[in-house]
């Protein structure tokens, strides 16, 4: 296993960064500057330590994702990108180290974020094409979470993580929410 330390990965001051422009200024990244900048930077200095065949990232961070697979093309680097599906507690909870950080009562309200993706999703099954109108459908299963605070609820299309205008095939419904102090991420694929 390769587990370099911080000092190895990071002994002089960095100089060099890698930045995916666009796909990093929405969703998360509106809320988080810098942040897709940082991976990009360490997963490109990592491929060019280990140079694997493949790397495998979960869809749960499906921004993440988009951003390294842009990498990976614009730069032409021999790695494939492999999608890992979200995994699930039973519940319909994204597993997640965050989700320690929730009390038991947060904890409890937190499926309510799946509930509203599934929502969603079921909206776009049964023929919705306006986000608007698909958004309203998932937050109304959040209005019963008083505790849940949206930092985002988006539609976007998958490959570029920007907003889509009209859902005409397949797009991600991408959700960030805070409960207390936690800050929980899913989202969902649908096809219309």
């Amino acid at each position: 296993m390769f587990a370099p330390s911080a000092d190895e990965m990071y002994g002089v001051p960095q100089l060099t960064f890698v930045e995916v422009s666009g796909l990093s200024d929405s969703l998360c990244g509106e809320f988080r500057p810098g942040h897709f900048r940082g991976v990009a930077t360490v997963v490109n200095k990592l491929f060019n330590i280990v140079q694997p065949d493949s790397a495998y990232f979960g869809e749960k961070d499906a921004q993440q994702l988009a951003v390294i697979r842009r990498m990976v093309d614009d730069l032409n680097m021999p790695v494939g990108v492999v999608p890992v599906a979200t995994v699930r507690d039973a519940d319909g909870l994204a597993m997640s180290s965050r989700n320690r950080r929730l009390s038991p009562e947060e904890r409890r309200a937190a499926p309510a974020l799946y509930q509203a993706l599934l929502a969603a999703r079921s909206a776009i099954q049964r023929g919705g094409i306006e986000p608007a109108a698909v958004k309203d459908a998932a937050l109304a299963v959040l209005l019963g979470f008083p505790q849940l605070r949206v930092e985002y609820l988006e539609i976007v299309d998958d490959a570029t993580q920007q907003p889509v205008e009209r859902i005409d095939g397949p797009v991600r419904v991408s959700l960030a929410a805070w409960l207390g102090q936690t800050r929980l991420i899913d989202n969902i694929f649908a096809v219309r």
